[in-house]
């Protein structure tokens, strides 16, 4: 992500699926796209496809080998730069996918005192119990999530060949999220600057 100005909220959007024919780019590029247009924010997309991290934990007290260690130098300080995250996923099996889960348990004070927005997708359900299962998650490593989510029911059929959904109530939720997470991001970020946050 490039530097910035000083009141510009550097947010990273994270495409939570990994399985091949995901829709998750999609959806990404849509939030981002709404994230570009806005003057008090900047994106950086990170995939977990295009930046994989490793799967094995190395033992507690123990480094991790050189292949790990050079996955996570390229994925750890981006997420360390951002201001805010908006996470895009779907559902799987009730909750969010593996890969997601891997990216989150391999950071800590990078999520911390920071807000989270939420992008879902899914069949009935639009990805909703995913992202109440990552409210969950993310609580334990003090980030702070933001209220309002932007959810995709039977996603198939509401986006249109242009990768944009058919519906403009989509936009409208879109900037209302984001709206919220301008504001937490703006105040978190000042908060920090006064005092570091206390674990």
């Amino acid at each position: 992500m490039a530097d910035v100005p000083d009141d510009t909220l550097r947010t990273a959007v994270i495409i939570g699926s990994t399985r091949d024919g995901r829709f998750g780019p999609v959806v990404a590029d849509w939030i981002a796209g709404h994230i570009a247009r806005r003057e008090d924010m900047e994106v950086d997309l990170i995939d977990l496809v295009e930046t994989p991290l490793p799967n094995v934990f190395p033992a507690f007290g123990q480094t991790p080998a050189d292949e790990a260690v050079a996955q996570l130098d390229a994925v750890s300080p981006r997420p360390a730069r951002a201001d805010t995250f908006v996470i895009v996923t779907p559902e799987y099996n009730h909750s969010f996918p593996a890969p997601l889960k891997n990216a989150v348990d391999r950071h800590n004070e990078q999520w911390r005192a920071k807000p989270v927005g939420f992008v879902s997708y899914g069949g009935l359900a639009g990805g909703l119990r995913a992202v109440e299962q990552l409210r969950l998650v993310l609580a334990e490593l003090h980030a702070v999530t933001i209220r309002n989510t932007v959810s995709f029911h039977n996603y198939g059929e509401v986006f249109g060949a242009d990768g944009r959904p058919t519906d403009p109530g989509c936009d409208v939720a879109a900037q209302a999220m984001l709206d919220q997470l301008t504001w937490w991001g703006q105040a978190l970020r000042e908060a920090r600057r006064v005092r570091p946050y206390a674990v």
